[in-house]
């Protein structure tokens, strides 16, 4: 089941791809002939069967501006003036020329020109550059978004760890203490999987461990050696709670674990 983020990056990654095509519409519209030889001899690809994929640029641009607008405003407010005035004419504008041409002037194809000979001096080939701006700001959404999501679900599960690291602490202080050590490993494994996302580091093993995840990091250098050992003790401490049957954790031992977990979920990331 996809969550909030998950869609939300999928509709972003969406809106970028159908940018990408409309750029590529333009560049067929004003420049077909070059087009058409780039596929022929530099991609060796169909340029009939590529025609067919792209939108009509005047037909699709409005509700792509509209909706990269929104997301613009709401992701990265501070470009969406920027965006904007790629699209519409400046107020003061008193003519228009090459660096003034905006996609409004393409969409109604304004042709100028100047001379007895009408040479042209703007025209909608002009506004190529000026869409391409505009993809490069809604692409840097992405990994402005990226980032706030992952601040953002790191928040949300630093404060539900630290609660579950306060009913450990409850079970513990009522004597609960191999409940309190299960609790700590549950918290260490979340964390654990979090980190391994984000390290986009793979892993075959269905249900790892804890003693799995710390020698997938040490493998991967996601944490010093030092800090591999520490876990490792933090897995013998668990493995008392949870796992020895004969010997029972002492109160202290438990303390350690739940101190020792709460170090790493707020300092290794």
């Amino acid at each position: 089941m996809k969550t909030a983020s998950d869609q939300l990056k999928a509709d972003l990654k969406a809106l970028t791809a159908q940018a990408v095509q409309l750029f590529n519409a333009m560049q067929v519209e004003q420049y077909p002939d070059r087009m058409e030889a780039h596929f022929a001899n530099v991609l060796k690809k169909d340029y009939a069967v590529f025609l067919k994929t792209l939108p009509s640029f005047a037909h699709t641009y409005q509700t792509w501006y509209a909706t990269a607008q929104g997301v613009i405003r709401r992701f990265l407010p501070g470009r969406i003036t920027d965006f904007t005035s790629l699209y519409e004419p400046a107020k003061n504008r008193k003519e228009i020329r090459p660096d003034n041409y905006v996609i409004e002037d393409y969409l109604k194809n304004v042709v100028i020109t100047a001379g007895f000979d009408k040479k042209v001096v703007a025209w909608p080939g002009d506004a190529i550059p000026v869409f391409q701006q505009q993809m490069n700001i809604l692409n840097s959404v992405a990994d402005c978004l990226e980032s706030r999501l992952y601040d953002i679900d790191r928040l949300l599960q630093s404060e539900l760890l630290d609660a579950e690291l306060n009913a450990a602490r409850d079970l513990a202080k009522n004597k609960f203490l191999r409940s309190a050590g299960a609790i700590c490993s549950v918290v260490l494994i979340r964390h654990f999987q979090r980190m391994q996302i984000y390290h986009q580091l793979k892993f075959s093993k269905k249900n790892p461990t804890i003693k799995d995840y710390n020698e997938l990091f040490k493998a991967n250098e996601t944490y010093t050696f030092p800090e591999w050992r520490f876990i490792s003790y933090l897995h013998d401490l668990w493995f008392l709670c949870c796992r020895n049957k004969k010997d029972m954790p002492t109160a202290e031992q438990v303390d350690e674990l739940i101190g020792g977990v709460e170090k790493v979920i707020k300092t290794l990331f």
